[in-house]
Formats: structure tokens, C-alpha cells, sequence
């Protein structure tokens, strides 16, 4: 067994996640809380284990909450169960003032561990029954979790407590979560129930309804692009897990960020979304323009040819426009040095294709703070409009429902370093019910019926999965 500083490794070899936890527990059972002189306090009991699926792993258990993270280059995941230690936040307010809030209170963390959860998209905006599970922000430490990066995989237990806890009892809950982890090598994968009924929020009919009066907005020159949001929900003959929705992902290799946080049993948040809010390390961040957007359906899927026509759309390389250089413009009060790529590159996906710029900066020591970078970067262009404050607004008003973690900041974050998505091509699962979130950027000269067909498109993987097929 070998310590550093409050991280206890049991072996040195990587083990099957059978030996792993039996290895973690005898840890766990030898340390001495006495030896615990702070408060609040903090041990992680880490083991490597041989690879294993990490979605089959969390559809086994039954420990709430569960949360899942795969970036998009898919080289850190991670699945975490329970809960060591919560941060959540119920009060509406700014958006600003929940980025401050949540970095207050993680400086006083240990800067060892990643906490994973979400932010709402506005917490300005009137909150409905639906997303009543899903606060202001919620992020949580993973009481166990499975996680594979950097080419090894690490099973962690996190015993956190608090002034005033019962080192001896939770020490006593952590094994008791060892003990009832199913550690089954197979496991049977269900079937999603029968797909009942599809309504869409707005219809299509108040839906070009609502884009004319943003292409109004185009033309009085009040905006000059916005994002307009459409809800599909879909029932089903039975509640059934959220993680099948990851689990039977059709397109496994598609270039997106994967992201499930499942705070009680068959009610989550999950996305499947292209777009990098940002990567922080330190001073330094790295993110990106993700807008304009072509269709493959009627090319056959051909790469080449959704290239060429997104590389010669004026209306998608000015959309992509708006958001790229209001990204650079954003980044440049609260960084010393900004380099944006001048060339745009396309994101290819099996059903869609992007337009793509990277941009890397380095913060200014008094911003390198994530509550700063949030605070600039969201809402991009892509998910909200140009101007930003003007945009949440009219968003509000044109959109018959409630945002909620749709389009918000989801992923990681810990005191030194952060990552973030932008929570689209999303869906909020509450047991027999499904709503499917997804949007369209709109600028002068966009077509609402075609904008409409965009997300048609934009949720055809989900609902590939819901129909039980590889549509």
C-alpha cells in the first residue's frame, strides 16, 4: 500500500475491478480517521483496474446519483456513483452570481478531485415543474468512480467529511457502497420501451410563427442573430433508464461530448453535443466557434461534399461570423494574449457537419478564475445571439417553455482546472417521459422551414435510439 499525501493506492498493478474494490476495501477498513487533524477532510482510496466498459459498469448500479463524462476526443471518462460531497444551488439570480458562488466554494476544496454537474441555461427565467430535479447548478463528487484517461483506468472512493460528521459512520456508508456495487462481468442490456406518442413544442405552425418575429428583430436592426429552440416530447409505454440512451448510441465514434447526470432513479439530463464551451488548465483555455450547419441527408453522408457547401455558404460562414468574432471580442478584457484561428475548419458528424474554429487564450492572473470564463463565454452566439443580453431576453419571449440545463454549461470542475460542453442535442428523461431539446441558429435571410428541418436532423440520433433503430 502506498500513501501521498491524502491519496491511498492499496497496489501498484492495475487489477480486474473484482480484486480493485476488494483491494479498496481492505484500505478503507485499515485507516485510522483518528490520524485526521482538519476539517473538513478528505481521503481518495485509488486503485488502477483493467479497462472495462465504463457505461455497462454504471448501468449496473443502483447508487443515486449517477453521472457520466466522456469528452469528445475520448480520451478521459468518466462514471461516477453516490454522492461523497454535494454543491447545489436553488435560488434564481444571475448567471454571474451562480459562477461566483459555486468558485467560492470550491476554493475552499481539495484541489484534487473533479466535481461533475450543470448550470441552467438562465436562472433569470422562470423555472417550470419539469425541470424540477435540476437547480440553479448542481455538482457533485462521485462517491465511487470509474475512470479511464491518459491511457489507465482507476477505480476512487472519496471519504469526505465534514466539521462536525461522524468520520466513523461515513467511513461505515462508503464500504456499505463497495459491498452492494454489482460486479458482474455481463450483464443483460434492455430494450427502450415502445415509443407511444411525439408532440413537438412549438408546432411547426407557431414555430415559423416565432422565426418571423426573430427575423423581425433582423430586420428593425435590434439582433443580428439568435438561437431559437424547439422542445420534442416523446412518451413511452414505461420509465426505463436514461443510460440506455448512451448505451445504445448508434454512432459511437461521432465527435461529440457525452454527459448523463442522473440526480434520483429514471429522472436525467443527458447530451450528445459537438460544441467545447472551454478546457481550462490553470491561466491557460482552450475553445471554439461552433456554428453553420449543413445537412447530409441528401448527400448521401458524403464528408467532401457537406465541406464544399458549408466552405461557400455566405449565410452559414456569416453566421459562423457573429460567433467567432464575439468570442474573440469577449476574451480579449479578461486575457493577455487571444489566437484565433483565421482558417475555418469543418466538425464532420454522421447526420450533420459544422463549421469550426479553435481559439486559445491565457487568462490575466486576477480572471483565471472559471466563474470569469463563464461568465464570458456563455451563452456563446451559438445557443443564445448577438447582442448576448438582448438575446436571453428575446429567447424568454419567443420560446413556450423553459430552458432549463438545455444549452447550459455541463462537465467538470475542480480549483485548478475545468471542462465544459455546451449541453445541446440533449434530452431531460423523467421516467415514461422524454423531451427532446434542440435548435437552430437564425440570421438575416434564414428560412424557418429549413431551420426546423435542421433540427429534424439535430435529434435524429435520439430519436434513432428511441425507435429502437439506426435510422
Amino acid at each position: 500500500m502506498r500513501k501521498q499525501q491524502n491519496i491511498i493506492i492499496p497496489e501498484e498493478e492495475p487489477l480486474p475491478i473484482d480484486r480493485a474494490v476488494a483491494a479498496l476495501r481492505k484500505a478503507i477498513q485499515a485507516y485510522d480517521p483518528s490520524a485526521v487533524n482538519r476539517s473538513p477532510a478528505l481521503c481518495i482510496f485509488r486503485q488502477r483496474v483493467l479497462p472495462a466498459d465504463p457505461l455497462i459498469w454504471l448501468f449496473r448500479q443502483r447508487v443515486f446519483p449517477r453521472v457520466f463524462w466522456m469528452n469528445r476526443e475520448k480520451d478521459c471518462t468518466l462514471a461516477g456513483i453516490g454522492s461523497a460531497d454535494w454543491i447545489r444551488h436553488e435560488a434564481r439570480g444571475s448567471n454571474s452570481d451562480s459562477f461566483d458562488l459555486l468558485v467560492r466554494t470550491l476554493s475552499e476544496k481539495d484541489p484534487a478531485v473533479r466535481y461533475i454537474g450543470g448550470f441552467r441555461f438562465n436562472n433569470m427565467e422562470n423555472q417550470d415543474e419539469t425541470w424540477s430535479a435540476f437547480p440553479s447548478f448542481s455538482f457533485v463528487l462521485p462517491l465511487v468512480l470509474y475512470a479511464e484517461e491518459k491511457d489507465c483506468s482507476w477505480l476512487s472512493c472519496h471519504l469526505y467529511v465534514k466539521k462536525g460528521e461522524d468520520i466513523g459512520r461515513k467511513k461505515t456508508g462508503l464500504l456499505q457502497t463497495l459491498e452492494a456495487l454489482d460486479l458482474r462481468a455481463d450483464a443483460a442490456i434492455p430494450e427502450i420501451p415502445g415509443l407511444k406518442q411525439v408532440s413537438c413544442i412549438p408546432d411547426r405552425k407557431l414555430w415559423v410563427e416565432g422565426c418571423r418575429k426573430a427575423l423581425g428583430l433582423f430586420a428593425s436592426g435590434e439582433m443580428d442573430k439568435i438561437m431559437l429552440a424547439r422542445r420534442t416530447v416523446l412518451e413511452f409505454s414505461d420509465s426505463f433508464s436514461p443510460l440506455l440512451y448512451l448505451i445504445r448510441y448508434p454512432y459511437p465514434r461521432n465527435a461529440t461530448f457525452r454527459f448523463c447526470y442522473e440526480p434520483m432513479e429514471n429522472h436525467a439530463f443527458i447530451s450528445f453535443t459537438p460544441e467545447r464551451l472551454y478546457r481550462r488548465d490553470g491561466q491557460m483555455i482552450l475553445t471554439e466557434a461552433l456554428a453553420g450547419t449543413c445537412l447530409k441527408e441528401s448527400m448521401n453522408g458524403n464528408d467532401l461534399h457537406a465541406s464544399e457547401i458549408l466552405l461557400n455558404s455566405e449565410k452559414d460562414i456569416r453566421e459562423h461570423g457573429f460567433v467567432k468574432e464575439a468570442i474573440f471580442r469577449e476574451l480579449q478584457p479578461v486575457s493577455s494574449s487571444v489566437e484565433m484561428e483565421e482558417n475555418l475548419r469543418v466538425l464532420q458528424l454522421n447526420r450533420l457537419a459544422h463549421l469550426y474554429t479553435c481559439c486559445k487564450a491565457t487568462l490575466k492572473p486576477e480572471y483565471s478564475s472559471d466563474s470569469a470564463v463563464l461568465s464570458v463565454l456563455h451563452p456563446t452566439p451559438a445557443v443564445g445571439g448577438v447582442p448576448k443580453e438582448d438575446a436571453m431576453q428575446h429567447i424568454m419571449d419567443l420560446e413556450p417553455f423553459c430552458r432549463g440545463w438545455y444549452a447550459a454549461p455541463v462537465g467538470w470542475i475542480s480549483r485548478d482546472s475545468a471542462e465544459f460542453s455546451v449541453g445541446i442535442r440533449s434530452a431531460l428523461v423523467t421516467e415514461e417521459f422524454t423531451n427532446l431539446y434542440s435548435g437552430a441558429g437564425l440570421v438575416e435571410g434564414s428560412d424557418p422551414d429549413l431551420e426546423w428541418d435542421e433540427i429534424e436532423q439535430k435529434i435524429g440520433d435520439l430519436m434513432a435510439i428511441a425507435r429502437g433503430s439506426h435510422e
